[in-house]
């Protein structure tokens, strides 16, 4: 099993990233608030999940090991596989999933795309208490709430093209993206608030859903 990579980011996409280390190059797929933490060109390590098939050898990378863990753990539960277990993970924090679990929560199980009341139930149901209890480890929503000045660098539309990237259309994902800056009291997307940014829109987006 490949359990992490190092490397330079050698490229960046909505779903989807290339590592080189040692003059290969992997691609990992991820979520998108992983992928908003890497820069083409600098140095970046992944925790990483080796997803084997008949037909083919998938790598799914995390920001840390903990995820990795959430992710493998979710794939334990009949009719989830990697796609929705990675989905999963865009949406809710590791933390929110085990608090969502723990507290049988369908309605933020169904927020992401691909779960529906039943998938939920079952998902709550199975894990039970396999995921551990919460760690408090949850990252803000989003940003520090000091407002916005000339010299910040807005990443809303970095936000609002992952979104289009999932599936939505850029004026749903826009009107995400607004209401939760409106919500936490600030005007532009600062680039160390993107995956808070992200997940907040996401869970917006899914609260939309039927």
């Amino acid at each position: 099993m490949i359990a992490s990579l190092s490397g330079t980011v050698a490229s960046v996409q909505l779903d989807r990233a290339v590592l080189e280390v040692g003059g290969v190059g992997y691609l990992v797929h991820a979520t998108p608030a992983t992928l908003a933490t890497l820069r083409v060109g600098e140095t970046a390590r992944l925790a990483t999940s080796l997803v084997v098939r008949e037909d083919s050898f998938t790598l799914f990378g995390f920001a840390d090991d903990d995820e990795r863990s959430v992710f493998e753990t979710v794939q334990t539960v009949s009719g989830v596989g990697p796609r929705l277990a990675l989905a999963m993970l865009a949406v809710h924090t590791p933390d929110a999933l085990r608090r969502a679990v723990a507290g049988a929560d369908i309605a933020a199980l169904v927020r992401v795309p691909g779960i529906g009341n039943k998938g939920a139930q079952r998902i709550a149901l199975e894990l039970g208490d396999k995921l551990g209890a919460p760690t408090g480890a949850d990252a803000p929503a989003t940003g520090s709430g000091t407002g916005a000045s000339a010299t910040v660098d807005d990443r809303r539309d970095q936000v609002v093209e992952a979104l289009v990237g999932l599936g939505w259309n850029v004026k749903a994902a826009d009107d995400a993206v607004a209401t939760v800056l409106a919500h936490a009291g600030v005007d532009v997307v600062e680039t160390a608030d993107v995956a808070g940014a992200l997940r907040a829109a996401l869970r917006v987006l899914g609260g939309q859903r039927g």
